[in-house]
């Protein structure tokens, strides 16, 4: 006996999918990824600025060793200088002053102060003036460095390297982070200097 064929209409057809259980799933969104490369970003960024700030140009005589020795009375002086610095940055209207003692944890400065602008011209004003200050007090610096446009200014004066920022470029860096566990130094802050203080402010130029 021959067996019968089934017919067309008997035959199984293959079930099609839906179009949404087709998509694979499990997989990182766009969004994600997006962000996983931001984060990329930003460590790379603030692993550069932190070698550029440890690799500070200067003439052989002001050459540092791997930690500078912990002296009380060359501290003192180094404070008093970051304090005149931080000042100066005060008086050309500077924002959000921190000051991070890196006494015996850095080859290259006893203090580190950070300041933000509220414009690219007022990080130029800010950063001018506190090289005026400090050459009032027998102090100029052994360097200058930064991003153009008045975004991030870098004034190295041997005990002292000061970070004069844009604002907002200074909070996706966030530099203080890489002096997480070094005391910071109390500042009588004025309100007026807090980032929030004030409706109005100035826009980039």
């Amino acid at each position: 006996m021959t067996k019968k064929k089934p017919s067309q209409s008997n035959r199984r057809r293959p079930t099609s999918k839906p179009a949404a259980a087709k998509k694979k799933t499990g997989g990182p969104s766009r969004a994600t990824r997006a962000d996983k490369a931001k984060s990329k970003v930003k460590a790379k960024v603030k692993a550069k600025i932190k070698a550029k700030v440890a690799k500070v140009k200067r003439p052989p005589s002001a050459a540092l060793s791997d930690v500078r020795p912990v002296d009380e009375r060359n501290r003192r002086d180094s404070l008093a200088n970051a304090k005149i610095a931080i000042a100066a940055a005060l008086d050309k209207k500077a924002v959000e002053p921190v000051l991070i003692d890196v006494c015996g944890r850095a080859s290259y400065a006893d203090f580190i102060a950070v300041v933000s602008g509220r414009s690219d011209r007022q990080v130029d004003a800010i950063a001018d003036g506190v090289c005026i200050a400090m050459a009032e007090h027998g102090r100029h610096p052994l360097g200058r460095e930064g991003v153009r446009n008045g975004r991030w200014v870098l004034i190295d004066f041997g005990d002292v390297v000061m970070h004069v920022f844009y604002h907002p470029l200074r909070e996706v860096f966030d530099i203080e982070s890489l002096w997480i566990d070094a005391p910071r130094v109390k500042l009588n802050v004025p309100a007026e200097a807090r980032a929030d203080a004030g409706s109005g402010r100035e826009s980039r130029s």
